[in-house]
């Protein structure tokens, strides 16, 4: 159970750090209307506040709805995660750190909208040419990496299990 939560803490705090970290380093240092270009154009630095959840879905919801869908809910998503974690017995190295990332990513972007009145401050880009992603940030990334390997576990686990 100690062995679990270090693990779970550990992945939770390097996850809210880096991403609060680099979100503060942009809002100092990268002006909403400005663009940086990295690495010929295939990365780009955009400062914005966004009010939505993935790629800005949910913007344009009254600030209650909002509120309900993307404070209340998502803590209470979160919480209910973390009990998953501490709870559930048998839960591997791979589950709890693929959880954790989620967790984690939540965590930082529902920081950002408790201080920032909502917003969600994203700043990277990628791309080449016209091909290009909805701006983000680094907790976005710790989630899908997260519900990346949970897919992953699920398709093994599928597998197996026809086997």
């Amino acid at each position: 159970m100690l062995k679990r939560t270090c693990l779970m803490l550990m992945v939770l705090l390097s996850c809210v750090g880096c991403d609060q970290a680099t979100k503060q380093l942009v809002r100092i240092h990268v002006p909403e209307s400005v663009s940086y270009s990295l690495w010929g154009d295939i990365i780009r630095l955009q400062h914005t506040q966004n009010h939505g959840a993935f790629l800005s879905l949910g913007a344009t919801f009254s600030e209650s709805t909002r509120f309900a869908m993307f404070v209340v809910a998502a803590a209470v998503a979160l919480a209910a995660m973390v009990i998953y974690l501490v709870r559930k017995p048998g839960v591997t190295a791979f589950d709890i750190v693929a959880v954790s990332l989620v967790v984690g990513g939540g965590a930082g972007n529902l920081i950002d909208r408790i201080i920032f009145r909502g917003g969600v401050t994203d700043f990277l880009n990628l791309g080449i040419g016209g091909l290009r992603t909805g701006i983000f940030n680094i907790a976005d990334v710790a989630i899908m990496i997260g519900v990346g390997m949970l897919f992953y576990r699920s398709l093994r686990t599928a597998g197996r299990s026809r086997a």
